[in-house]
């Protein structure tokens, strides 16, 4: 069966990572995905948190969510400290993975917030989300770097992230919208550089899944990693906008 957008059961959506998108922080980065665009800012606050404090350690951590016209209906925004679940489950999942790539002794005791919001989402999104904010933290730490607030890099490896599913029995990366519907199986993959994973989630909507197939679905979405790592890199050996 064709995929909607007629890419090969193994390839990735077209990417575009624009670095400096927005002046006023540190780390800015639009990614888009296929239909699925993320702007990922990174901002530096000097301090941690409270009960951060005695450890001299410094702190990542992420927010996200979905602008009201991400989507195809008006979704409300998250008001009053109200946070829905999924949006809960998402950016701690964000700021998971970009904590297993830096070194918190070094960053010092400061925080960098990662900020995602969803202008248009065709599946993926935290995946997409992921990817990008990653790019916006080295730009953050360099610019910290640049104003000689650290002594020392603290990013140890590169972090990236796909979906991967099996749809009609065959598996499938980086899913849109239509496919992650349909998907009996669907994984999200987060993996560094150095090939270690920081998370894999998945499970059978409508199906079981054999562990052949899970084998199958994991390394396609390896595959798929690396090439998402060799973009990350092309962005960041380029002049930001």
């Amino acid at each position: 069966m064709p995929r909607p957008d007629g890419r090969k059961p193994d390839q990735l959506r077209p990417l575009i990572i624009q670095r400096g998108f927005t002046n006023a922080a540190p780390g800015s980065v639009l990614i888009k995905t296929g239909e699925t665009h993320v702007l990922c800012t990174a901002c530096v606050d000097d301090e941690v948190p409270k009960w951060r404090e005695a450890s001299g350690l410094g702190w990542v951590t992420a927010e996200y969510d979905m602008l009201p016209a991400s989507t195809g209906q008006r979704r409300g925004r998250n008001r009053g400290g109200k946070i829905d679940g999924r949006v809960q489950e998402i950016q701690r999942l964000i700021g998971r993975s970009l904590r297993t790539v830096v070194d918190m002794k070094a960053l010092g005791k400061r925080t960098i917030w990662i900020d995602c919001d969803v202008l248009q989402a065709d599946g993926g999104t935290r995946t997409a989300s992921i990817t990008g904010a990653y790019v916006a933290v080295m730009d953050a730490v360099a610019w910290l770097m640049k104003k000689k607030k650290l002594r020392k890099n603290p990013i140890t490896d590169s972090v990236a992230a796909v979906s991967v599913g099996l749809l009609k029995g065959k598996p499938l990366l980086d899913l849109c919208y239509l496919e992650d519907r349909d998907a009996e199986v669907d994984f999200n993959v987060v993996r560094t550089g150095r090939g270690r994973f920081v998370e894999v989630q998945g499970a059978g909507e409508e199906a079981t899944f054999s562990r052949a197939e899970m084998d199958a679905m994991i390394a396609m979405a390896e595959r798929g990693i690396e090439r998402l790592l060799g973009e990350q890199k092309k962005a960041l050996s380029t002049g930001r906008r």
